[in-house]
């Protein structure tokens, strides 16, 4: 029996000494909220932000008034400022390099679409001390659907990126 992901990531981010973050958007916390249903999740969780509007990622966050203003919401440039951004805003008694921020930003639906942005489409960032990337994903459900998708997925991310290090 495969293990959920919920509890592959705990003991993922303790072995290599990191901690995670969160920015979420279109998901409104589910991934938040499905990574503290693990008891002792608080020994690698730090927290998460919702930022469902463009203020709240510029005040919070850190995103560029600019970048909102050329690339929207649901952008790969948005979500790595975003997934950047968040390590920042949680680190202190944590040492950013040892936090790894993912954020979230899309369309659930079932409106908001446009033909360059259809609705499921959602944008994903992982930002670590070795570098920031986006990922990019077009879900068919409904909005319940496709925010849970992108949750199961940016879980994915984390614990395909800790999979590939080396233990500290």
């Amino acid at each position: 029996m495969k293990i959920p992901l919920t509890k592959s990531l705990g003991p993922l981010l303790l072995e290599n000494k990191l901690f995670l973050v969160t920015a979420e958007s279109c998901t409104g916390g589910l991934l938040s909220s499905l990574i503290t249903d693990v008891p002792g999740s608080s020994e690698y969780f730090i927290g998460g932000l919702s930022t469902y509007s463009y203020e709240a990622k510029e005040k919070l966050l850190n995103v560029k008034k600019d970048t909102l203003t050329n690339f929207g919401a649901v952008s790969e440039e948005t979500v790595k400022e975003m997934a950047f951004g968040v390590r920042h805003v949680f680190s202190g008694a944590v040492p950013v390099e040892q936090i790894i921020g993912i954020s979230i930003s899309g369309i659930a639906g079932p409106s908001g679409g446009l033909p360059q942005k259809p609705v499921g489409l959602v944008w994903f960032g992982l930002s670590t001390a070795t570098g920031t990337w986006a990922y990019k994903k077009l879900w068919n459900g409904n909005r319940i659907q496709n925010k849970k998708s992108s949750a199961y997925f940016a879980l994915q991310l984390i614990c395909d990126y800790l999979s590939n290090l080396k233990v500290i």
